[in-house]
């Protein structure tokens, strides 16, 4: 008697990646930094989620809700290129922003773009107690300038 596999099983086999997730991708340096996020300040709650490193990528988006309306939105990625991240950043419409990896470690990202306006860094860093801290920073009218966006893990909703 001839066994069948079931059609669903060898679809599943046929579309299956051929090869193994590349460990050795940098990307996957910040697999730290995939879930949700957020912080809460006053009448606003900003939500940040990250999807899990694969492929390349890591894909995101943020929003922040302010007395119960949409304020800010914004659609992201980090890709890996020839063993360098790079953070597209979409902002509440306005044209896409590109930054390059300045520092790298196994709790800290930093990317640049110094002829941007304002960011010319980005940084996440994974704090001990499991939280990060996002920083934006550069020269806005001639005066260094920066923010701070302490985030804890949140529900992704």
């Amino acid at each position: 008697m001839t066994r069948r596999t079931p059609l669903a099983l060898t679809l599943a086999t046929c579309l299956a990646p051929t090869h193994a997730l590349a460990d050795d991708e940098v990307i996957h340096r910040l697999a730290w930094l995939a879930g949700c996020w957020e912080q809460g300040v006053g009448e606003s709650l900003t939500q940040e989620q990250w999807m899990a490193p694969r492929g390349g990528t890591m894909m995101g988006m943020s929003r922040t809700v302010s007395n119960g309306a949409t304020v800010a939105f914004e659609f992201l990625r980090i890709e890996e290129r020839n063993g360098r991240l790079f953070y597209i950043a979409n902002p509440s419409g306005q044209p896409e922003a590109e930054f390059a990896q300045s520092d790298l470690s196994d709790s800290s990202v930093t990317f640049s773009d110094p002829t941007h306006d304002f960011p010319q860094r980005i940084q996440y860093r994974l704090l001990e107690d499991g939280s990060i801290m996002a920083r934006i920073e550069g020269e806005s009218r001639g005066e260094t300038r920066g923010v701070d966006f302490p985030m804890r893990r949140g529900r992704c909703e």
